[in-house]
């Protein structure tokens, strides 16, 4: 079956060559847009002005001697009628036997409206600007395997306005984050994605060779340390958005590849810090859903507009699990904690991990509306400042809802020596199997020690796009990492 198809739009491959030559042009004669032929729709179809469209075709109706087709570019979709009489009985035929769904096309005609009032092109030209040869699906979405719908993402982008209008939000999205940031006097700045050392984050890096240098890479998993770099340099306000890279798990929330932003504010505090970024999220929120500012999560409803709530770590700890950070519990307690809960573990976890994995688990699923989350055990928190008023906690905030982690705010630890013992602390986790504890980085604390002032970080990832949305990040990528297709598929 697939074979006739081929050979079928072959043949008629070959009868638009003969009538055309070059099948796959390289320019075009498109007078305007199809959006801005319906907008000046009265004017045009008034003066009977010359108009030139171009588009995929999206749908075909012959009949008889006459022809309709709807033709759709990048902006709007419009019908063009074709007939015998005013093409010419050649042109008319060639069209009828050789275009189909997918091929793109322009149109030379007038506009006129149609006995039901469609807006219409009538054509007394035309010219093949792309052949398709392969056949569009008609209901793509009838296709079950969710890796095929994101390999083939060209044809969810094709069928799907609305995945076509999701990466329109998207650029709104990051657009306004960067306008704010500008206005906020932040300057924008592009760092390496081949690091030496990975850091910034607890993830597993991916790992690459630089020819030139002989030398082992790695992705970078964060924007951290080079913009912190940036902070000594004599820079007051940074930021950078940009693709970072994590070896880790795919689910809702996960994905190797993914694009971050991060800030970094000389002399700020945390809480400055917390209201500017509360400030950022609203803005945001208003961009993607509206003065309303609600969005959906499953059945619940968000609303972004409301005060962040501050949920304390400690507390809420405390009351899912019944264990007091506050005392010196142990790695064996947390771990048999985690056993009557039911909730799975690594074997080389470290304190700080179980505390997140316990946290996760049980504090986590509470949270729905925007919140920060504050006071964070010092063990899970290696770049942040101690909390002056309690040593077991950190200087550290991080925006909740939804069930989900949307961003992590820091006091950003700038004491070299107290940075090298949390490094080593983090070794000696890598050492007992921790594949996501982070690397010793001598030049990160090399550049500590020349002084780096009091400074307020932030850094946020796609993920809150992906809640926005209610979608997976995945989704919410317009080109995700796939398993390769197999040879049936091709």
């Amino acid at each position: 079956m697939r074979e006739d198809i081929l050979s079928t739009k072959s043949e008629k491959l070959s009868l638009l060559q003969k009538a055309f030559g070059n099948v796959y042009p390289e320019t075009s004669d498109r007078l305007m847009q199809n959006e801005q032929a319906l907008s000046r729709f009265e004017e045009l179809a008034k003066l009977r002005e010359n108009v030139s469209l171009v588009g995929r075709v999206r749908s075909l109706r012959p009949m008889g001697k006459i022809a309709f087709a709807h033709i759709e570019d990048g902006t709007a979709k419009i019908q063009i009628f074709l007939s015998e009489k005013i093409l010419g009985e050649e042109k008319f035929k060639l069209f009828v036997d050789t275009i189909e769904l997918g091929d793109f096309i322009s149109a030379g005609g007038t506009l006129f409206l149609t006995k039901k009032e469609e807006k219409t092109l009538e054509a007394n030209d035309w010219k093949i600007l792309s052949k398709s040869l392969r056949t569009i699906p008609t209901e793509f979405y009838g296709l079950k395997d969710e890796e095929e719908l994101l390999r083939r993402r060209y044809l969810d982008l094709l069928l799907n306005t609305e995945t076509r209008e999701l990466f329109v939000k998207k650029n709104i999205f990051w657009q306004t984050a960067r306008r704010f940031l500008e206005q906020e006097k932040f300057l924008e700045v592009q760092t390496p994605v081949l690091e030496h050392i990975p850091g910034g984050a607890e993830a597993e890096p991916f790992k690459t060779h630089h020819n030139a240098l002989n030398q082992d890479f790695y992705l970078r998993i964060s924007l951290e340390l080079p913009l912190k770099r940036l902070l000594t340099g004599g820079y007051e306000r940074v930021f950078e958005i940009g693709r970072v890279f994590r070896n880790e798990g795919v689910d809702r929330e996960h994905l190797q590849e993914f694009d971050h932003l991060e800030f970094y504010a000389a002399y700020m505090g945390m809480e400055e810090g917390m209201r500017l970024t509360e400030k950022l999220y609203k803005e945001i929120a208003r961009a993607i859903a509206g003065e309303t500012m609600k969005t959906k999560y499953a059945e619940e409803e968000i609303d972004w507009n409301r005060p962040f709530a501050r949920v304390d770590y400690f507390t809420e700890f405390q009351k899912e699990t019944g264990m007091d950070l506050s005392f010196d519990v142990t790695v064996n307690d947390l771990k048999k904690k985690a056993d009557e809960l039911g909730i799975k573990y690594e074997p080389a976890y470290g304190k700080g991990r179980m505390i997140d994995t316990l946290y996760k688990k049980t504090v986590r699923q509470k949270l729905i509306q925007p919140c920060f989350l504050v006071g964070h055990p010092i063990e899970v928190s290696p770049l942040a400042k101690v909390d002056p008023a309690n040593p077991k906690r950190a200087l550290r905030f991080q925006p909740v809802a939804a069930k989900s982690e949307l961003g992590n705010g820091f006091a950003e630890l700038n004491d070299p020596q107290e940075q090298r013992k949390r490094f080593e602390e983090q070794m000696r986790l890598r050492a007992a199997g921790d594949k996501e504890g982070m690397m010793l980085d001598e030049d990160f604390i090399q550049a500590l020690e020349y002084g780096m002032p009091p400074a307020c970080g932030f850094g946020m990832s796609e993920r809150f796009f992906a809640i926005l949305m209610n979608r997976s990040v995945r989704e919410t990528v317009i080109f995700p990492p796939t398993r390769s297709a197999s040879k049936k598929d091709n």
